[in-house]
């Protein structure tokens, strides 16, 4: 890098090689950034990140063993000013909203990489917290469910009805039908079905 300015050191954490190939060809055709590792787990991007301290961590949420949110906290616990640009398929408002608490600075989806991937890098190793327009959106939209109603749902979506549901959680069936209630709700909707689809639209469960 000439002009006396820094170069931008980044750590690229996926766990698919053709995607972290691809990604750091696109970084290495910048004279101001290069990719000083690259991480294939959770486990793996915690380690790297402590022995080369990079600028810049590049974190897709679905990997194997740690998640992508879990690898954030632990990242962050190290180093509170460590800077994560989150690279995932993921678009629900409840994955955008995880990654933000955990401590991301900006949050994007591979779809977007082309476009936006190189400034962002910029923006967010000068200090900023760039949020594009459509994440920001889907943000705003977040539908706050707590955590037994989240449970609830995902055992709905294991195909659990009330009664198997309320041995699970050790509640009464009447406790479930007032969680099953209340999501039906939040999530506008009227039944267990279209409830799951749009958990799973929205982030809240992840079924593979």
């Amino acid at each position: 890098m000439t002009g006396g300015k820094s170069c931008i050191r980044i750590l690229c954490v996926d766990d698919h090689p053709l995607v972290r190939e691809g990604i750091a060809r696109k970084i290495g055709r910048q004279r101001d950034m290069k990719v000083i590792g690259t991480a294939s787990t959770g486990e793996e991007a915690v380690k790297l990140f402590e022995r080369h301290r990079p600028d810049i961590v590049l974190m897709d949420l679905q990997l194997p063993g740690m998640s992508g949110i879990k690898a954030i906290e632990q990242i962050r616990q190290r180093d509170p000013d460590a800077r994560i640009i989150v690279l995932t398929m993921y678009g629900g408002d409840e994955d955008i909203f995880r990654a933000i608490h955990a401590g991301a600075a900006s949050y994007l989806l591979k779809d977007m990489l082309s476009n936006d991937l190189v400034p962002v890098v910029r923006q967010v190793y000068r200090g900023a917290r760039p949020i594009p327009s459509a994440i920001a959106e889907r943000l705003a939209e977040r539908i706050g469910l707590s955590p037994r109603e989240v449970m609830v749902l995902e055992l709905i979506a294991d195909g659990k009805r009330n009664k198997e549901i309320a041995v699970a959680l050790g509640i009464t069936q009447e406790t479930v039908q007032t969680h099953v209630k209340h999501l039906f709700v939040k999530l506008n909707v009227t039944d267990r079905t279209a409830a799951v689809k749009v958990g799973m639209s929205r982030g809240i469960l992840h079924i593979w």
